[in-house]
C-alpha cells in the first residue's frame, strides 16, 4: 500500500529570464517583461509530495516534520528573499524559469529522501501559472 503525503511551503525570490548567449533583442522577443534587466519577483508557492509505503512501526510514509526540515534547508533558506540569478549557485548558468526551478528543487529534495519514494514538486509562480515535476 503506497500513500502520498504533501507539505506546502513558499518563498519569495527575484529572477530574470535571460540567456547570456542571446542578444538583448532575442531575449526581449522571447522573454518579454520577464527579461527586465533589473529583475522581477514572485511569491512562489510550493507543494512537495512524497509517495511510499507506510512504515508499520511509525504509521508514517515520512514524518512530515522531517519533510518540513528538508524543504526549509534545501529550498526556503537558499531561495527565500534571494535573487535566483545572482545568489543561487544552481542558476549561475541555468535560466531560472519555473520549469528549471522545479527541477532544481526536485533534485535537491530527492537526494534527501529514500530512493524508493516517489517525489512530485508543484511550483506556483503565480496563482494561475504553475509547473509540476515528477522526475525523469
Amino acid at each position: 500500500m503506497r500513500v502520498t503525503i504533501s507539505r506546502k511551503a513558499h518563498f519569495n525570490a527575484a529572477h530574470r529570464l535571460h540567456r547570456k548567449d542571446w542578444s538583448f533583442e532575442k531575449n526581449d522577443a522571447v522573454f518579454g517583461k520577464c527579461n527586465n534587466a533589473n529583475f522581477h519577483g514572485h511569491n512562489y508557492g510550493l507543494t512537495v509530495s512524497v509517495t511510499g509505503k507506510i512504515d508499520p512501526e511509525t504509521g508514517f510514509v515520512l514524518d512530515v516534520k522531517v519533510l518540513a526540515d528538508i524543504i526549509r534547508e534545501e529550498v526556503e533558506i537558499p531561495f527565500d528573499h534571494k535573487n535566483l540569478n545572482l545568489d543561487v549557485p544552481e542558476f549561475q548558468d541555468l535560466n531560472p524559469t519555473a520549469e528549471n526551478i522545479a527541477v532544481v528543487i526536485w533534485n535537491k529534495i530527492k537526494k534527501r529522501i529514500q530512493s524508493d519514494f516517489d517525489l512530485e514538486i508543484v511550483l506556483h509562480e503565480t496563482d494561475r501559472n504553475f509547473v509540476t515535476y515528477k522526475g525523469e
